[in-house]
């Protein structure tokens, strides 16, 4: 009976938090019929222009909700170079990774922007589950539907990875060959921070986590509870008293300026026993593509970039492009410092693909 009663309690929170998230939705779809929340996103398709195109497809049996942005005068006859667009830790394919994947088509390119498997429009249970296996295949995936996609050059396919979704691309080209050029913006090792903490400030308690999150799983499979971490909400206060630029301008990005009801912070402490047991570094030698690593001089994830780039010891012509006074955060949408990660990532897939 106890069993019975925490599942529906469950059922019931779950019930509640979708209400909320179905009226926030609506409200999103109003100022956005896409839902896209950055700034210059496309409100409808016209001829001639850039266009988007909300598609559905299945990833190990689950469906994957998606954005596919063709160019401006798209000919399905011709073809077309296409990059597959991983979105941050908490973010979905209407944020920053739909805004660089505009700005890539815009360009030129047919480019896909997929929400990660158990979380955003995409399916999967429990939600927020946050695995490097699930993420990595998700990259997958984009590249299974997008080589098949009308117009687009097999042969000519790129990745950008940005944030999480850059250590995940990591490790995805690591294998997958199809990818013929490899970028990432503000990448962010998700093993290691979930395993040291961030900036090794939690290299005391690692036993301590794995043991929570063993116990996390424990629930799950006895179907007593799903456990959460991460920040479900935030006041102002906190966002102010946060003392790290990635957190406290990351708050404000999510919850503030950029926020969308199928973004959020949480995932399953479950998660944790693959994350940090994970790294995005792990056989980076097996990377022989090119590879180009972009971040915020200011950025205080830098660090997993600089460790990252010099492991990529097969990587053909490497490059670190460092964008002057970013931080992590910025990167994401400030006009000056995206246009300059486009420009780098146009200069770079022009010249590998």
């Amino acid at each position: 009976m106890k069993k019975l009663t925490s599942i529906i309690a469950l059922a019931m929170t779950i019930a509640a938090t979708d209400e909320v998230n179905a009226q926030s939705a609506q409200k999103t779809k109003q100022q956005n019929p896409y839902t896209l929340v950055y700034d210059g996103a496309i409100t409808k398709n016209e001829e001639g222009k850039v266009n988007i195109h909300p598609v559905k497809y299945k990833l190990n049996g689950i469906e994957i909700a998606a954005n596919v942005y063709t160019p401006a005068n798209y000919d399905a006859t011709k073809k077309y170079p296409a990059v597959a667009v991983a979105h941050p830790n908490g973010g979905i394919k209407e944020q920053t990774a739909g805004l660089y994947a505009q700005r890539l088509a815009e360009a030129g390119y047919i480019t896909i922007a997929a929400d990660a498997a158990y979380q955003g429009a995409s399916g999967g249970m429990p939600r927020h589950t946050d695995k490097p296996f699930f993420r990595v295949e998700d990259i997958h995936g984009m590249a299974d539907f997008i080589t098949r996609y009308p117009g687009v050059d097999a042969n000519r396919l790129a990745a950008l990875g940005i944030c999480g979704g850059g250590g995940y691309t990591l490790k995805a080209a690591q294998s997958d060959k199809r990818f013929k050029a490899v970028a990432t913006l503000s990448m962010f090792n998700s093993g290691e921070v979930r395993r040291n903490g961030f900036q090794n400030s939690q290299l005391a308690t690692i036993q301590e986590r794995l043991k929570q999150a063993s116990d996390a799983r424990d629930r799950e499979a006895a179907g007593t509870e799903v456990k959460f971490s991460g920040v479900a909400s935030i006041t102002d206060e906190e966002i102010a008293k946060t003392s790290t630029d990635l957190y406290r301008e990351g708050y404000e990005y999510y919850y503030r300026t950029h926020a969308h009801p199928n973004s959020t912070f949480l995932y399953t402490t479950s998660s944790l026993m693959e994350l940090m047991t994970w790294d995005a570094t792990d056989q980076i030698e097996l990377i022989d593509q090119p590879l180009l690593m972009i971040a915020g001089s200011k950025a205080d994830t830098k660090y997993m970039t600089d460790e990252a780039f010099p492991k990529a010891i097969n990587a053909k012509s490497k490059e670190l492009f460092l964008i002057e006074g970013a931080t992590h955060i910025q990167t994401y949408y400030k006009p000056e410092y995206v246009a300059q990660a486009v420009n780098k990532l146009l200069e770079f897939y022009k010249a590998n693909l």
